[in-house]
């Protein structure tokens, strides 16, 4: 079931009210409840039987990963056995349905990659003893959590377990729901209006990528980088506004991520959660950087490659994750003397390589993405305006154009001026809504605009926009 959907909203309306209500009554029976609301999320609305089958594979994962936990104090001579097959199990599970192709068709289930990291985390976390193993109810809650199920962010098990026994879960305090309806509004407003309009721009863009100018193709690419922050940054809001309202909160996974100085600080706010857990699961068990600095920088070079497989079949990936990779083993090698270059000069070297990095994250392949870095530096000057705005907020330049019919040509350049200076602005913006939430305090004006921007997400919702990690 899509966030941008009038069904979500109904059925969220819907969930809340009624664990709430027994919530406060018996958490217990809030909490069978509320994995009830779960299993409806993974299947209402999906008449596909792959649907099925794939719940029943995300189902198949936890219950191996589950059982193998709860064997590590049964039978402790066997703990390791026991731990790496379960290992093996999630990971050829991934492996199977995200690169087999040819045998599956392409199909997976939804949500499978974030699935299976949180399983791993699961799994390292109580075979180290981090964590304690958890009843049934507690962890099924953990494996299909509605709000985090098909794009994360990545739940830390030590962070999220203790929640379900605290004074808020399934009865939060007016803060926490003010605070959750601001989340949701402005995270339907980047994803709507923001990023999906900027979809449109990298679409047009892309479809006649042959003929772009270097400005057109700059365009494009700046397009594309602001739509996958605002669309994967808008989730993640409404992500955590709808964890909120059940008392539940989620991690930061996304801290302006484009304000950053430095590849290496780009991902310490970028994906937190992924970084964290491949950090703690993958570059900490290889050795980090206790082993030399040859040994290091191959890690880390590890680290960003599995990163990009991670993300999707093809060169493509591999290529992004290398180029991430290698940027941090530029930046530690450089050391100190690059921290004494100017902050804005450090911002532009790094918000340009983000931006080039993209390419390869968007293109189908790597000839079309050298077709694209070809054209930002060759060819004319022009700037194909009306092409590239082509579909972009249909309703509202329709209605512009007919109040203010002089404005007809000029339109298209503005509006995609206005969407452009409006997304870098939310995007470049020093406090953004995960940190606002922290200490929210409701007032007439925000709520009206957040009223507004909800009304206005909400009467433009599409049945074809989906987010962007939701395919992965």
């Amino acid at each position: 079931m899509s966030f941008q959907s009038l069904a979500f909203l109904a059925f969220l309306a819907l969930t809340v009210f009624a664990c709430l209500g027994v919530g406060r009554r018996s958490r217990r029976a809030g909490l069978w409840l509320l994995l009830a609301a779960c299993a409806v999320f993974c299947l209402w609305g999906f008449p596909d039987r792959r649907v099925l089958g794939g719940f029943l594979v995300l189902l198949g994962g936890g219950i191996v990963t589950w059982a193998g936990t709860r064997d590590f104090s049964v039978h402790p001579k066997r703990k390791k056995a026991v731990f790496l097959t379960a290992l093996l199990w999630l990971i050829g599970t991934l492996l199977w349905y995200k690169y087999a192709g040819a045998i599956t068709g392409g199909w997976m289930p939804l949500g499978l990659s974030f699935f299976t990291f949180q399983q791993i985390w699961y799994l390292k976390e109580v075979y180290t003893g981090a964590a304690e193993p958890v009843g049934g109810r507690e962890y099924l809650l953990y494996t299909f959590f509605f709000p985090t199920l098909t794009s994360g962010p990545i739940l830390r098990p030590s962070a999220f377990f203790p929640q379900l026994s605290g004074e808020t879960f399934l009865r939060p305090g007016w803060q926490d729901i003010s605070a959750a309806l601001y989340a949701i509004s402005l995270g339907m407003a980047k994803k709507v209006l923001l990023a999906d309009s900027l979809g449109t721009v990298v679409a047009n863009g892309w479809a006649m990528s042959a003929d772009l100018t270097p400005p057109g193709a700059w365009l494009v690419m700046l397009a594309y980088t602001l739509q996958l922050y605002l669309d994967f940054s808008g989730y993640c809001d409404i992500a955590a506004g709808c964890a909120r309202l059940l008392g539940i909160r989620l991690p930061v996974n996304f801290d302006s991520p484009y304000r950053a100085l430095s590849v290496g600080e780009f991902w310490k706010r970028w994906h937190i959660t992924l970084t964290t857990f491949l950090r703690e699961c993958l570059y900490f068990p290889l050795g980090g950087s206790r082993k030399g600095r040859g040994r290091t920088y191959l890690n880390i070079l590890i680290v960003y490659l599995a990163s990009g497989i991670w993300h999707g079949a093809g060169w493509t990936f591999l290529v992004w994750g290398g180029l991430h990779g290698l940027a941090q083993i530029i930046e530690r090698a450089w050391g100190p003397r690059r921290e004494r270059l100017p902050k804005t000069l450090r911002w532009l070297m790094t918000f340009l390589f983000v931006n080039l990095a993209w390419v390869f994250f968007r293109a189908p392949n790597l000839e079309a993405a050298g077709g694209l870095l070809s054209a930002a530096v060759s060819g004319g000057a022009g700037l194909p305006l009306s092409a590239l705005a082509a579909g972009v907020l249909d309703s509202e330049t329709t209605a512009l154009t007919t109040l203010l019919p002089m404005m007809a040509k000029r339109m298209p350049g503005l509006v995609l001026a206005v969407l452009l200076a409006v997304s870098l602005a939310v995007s470049l913006w020093p406090r953004n809504t995960i940190r606002k939430m922290e200490d929210f305090r409701p007032g007439t004006g925000g709520a009206l605009v957040c009223g507004v921007l909800l009304v206005w997400a909400v009467l433009s919702f599409s049945s074809g926009a989906t987010f962007i990690y939701s395919n992965f």
